[in-house]
């Protein structure tokens, strides 16, 4: 029996994907979290400030230091600071040997132009982003396996890069078509609080919001581009809905010749015939379907000329903290599984 250990660190403990990874890291059989780190809170306990982690991990949260995490034999490395601060952790402790599942965006374009334009500054570590590899396992799995560094995926994109991925390997669409009409719910937004996500603000309320702008935009673009083998827009709107997790996308695209319903079905089923994450359907995915797991679950209509992709997530666990852990399972040679239910 297999009882090897691998030694964590989680950066930026006090945030909601952080806490969503310490839960999942904790029944997992071959983590052992051993520092989490604090930049607002450093000697707080973690289930002080995550009570649903009171007795099962007390450890008290540090100040980030890269020779006290190789001191303590960390190996691997979760950052869930935000973008910028990510970077400015990630570089030292790659220096120092360990490898990094970065949860923020620094390492997800490639470009770093890109960065800057859509995040207004320079990219911070140009260096490692060239070594980044885009944490999607589904069509990243072989370079994921011998990775530093993983970028792991934001949540958006995964449902819209899932759902449209069939379609374009297929050339089946008119890549001039697509657009992505997506809502979150509120954990979204971060933990930090912020006038829109107060509760008489969000309750009872619906809003688009970034629209055109939105960051995600490009990370969606890109990915595809790696499908498709050439660069293409698409047009991509998210919401804010008042629940408090999951994503839902409906993913609309004109076919550039005649489908049937069950053909697309069948090409979706057979696209993800070996995905343990990604469940096809014939009935119409909800969020409730896929909340606290790690799958997406995808459903494909023929509707009036067009094609329509209906996807489903958790915003935090396949949208954050679980695909994170399927990385780490990959880069370590673990059962993806592990730890995910």
């Amino acid at each position: 029996m297999d009882t090897t250990k691998i030694k964590i660190a989680i950066l930026g403990g006090s945030g909601y994907t952080a806490v969503e990874l310490m839960k999942l890291l904790l029944r997992h059989p071959h983590a052992e979290i051993v520092a989490v780190t604090s930049r607002q809170e450093p000697g707080k306990p973690v289930s002080a400030d995550h009570p649903i982690l009171f007795g099962r991990l007390d450890l008290p949260m540090e100040n980030f230091d890269a020779d006290k995490l190789k001191a303590k034999g960390v190996t691997c490395v979760f950052g869930c600071l935000p973008h910028g601060a990510s970077a400015e952790a990630v570089a030292p402790l790659l220096e120092r040997g360990m490898r990094v599942v970065d949860l923020s965006a620094d390492y997800r374009l490639k470009n770093p132009d890109e960065y800057q334009e859509w995040y207004g500054h320079p990219h911070p570590d140009v260096k490692n982003l060239e070594h980044a590899v885009y944490g999607l396992p589904e069509f990243f799995r072989e370079e994921i396996r011998t990775s530093v560094l993983v970028a792991n995926p934001g949540c958006y994109p995964q449902t819209a890069i899932l759902g449209l991925a069939p379609l374009i390997r297929d050339d089946l669409i008119d890549r001039d078509s697509i657009i992505i009409d997506s809502k979150s719910g509120i954990s979204g937004a971060g933990r930090t609080p912020k006038l829109a996500t107060l509760y008489p603000e969000c309750n009872e309320n619906f809003s688009a919001y970034s629209v055109g702008v939105h960051r995600h935009t490009p990370e969606i673009e890109q990915a595809l581009a790696h499908v498709a083998g050439s660069r293409f827009r698409v047009l991509f709107t998210p919401h804010l809905t008042p629940m408090d997790r999951g994503i839902f996308s409906t993913i609309y695209s004109t076919p550039k010749r005649e489908v049937t319903e069950a053909g697309l079905l069948e090409l979706f089923r057979s696209t993800y015939a070996k995905e343990p994450f990604v469940r096809v359907r014939s009935t119409l995915p909800t969020t409730k379907d896929t909340a606290h797991t790690n799958f997406v679950d995808l459903a494909v209509r023929s509707v009036r000329g067009r094609i329509v992709v209906l996807a489903a997530e958790d915003n935090l666990v396949r949208g954050a903290s679980g695909v994170a852990v399927q990385n780490f399972n990959i880069m370590h040679g673990f059962d993806e599984r592990l730890g995910l239910g």
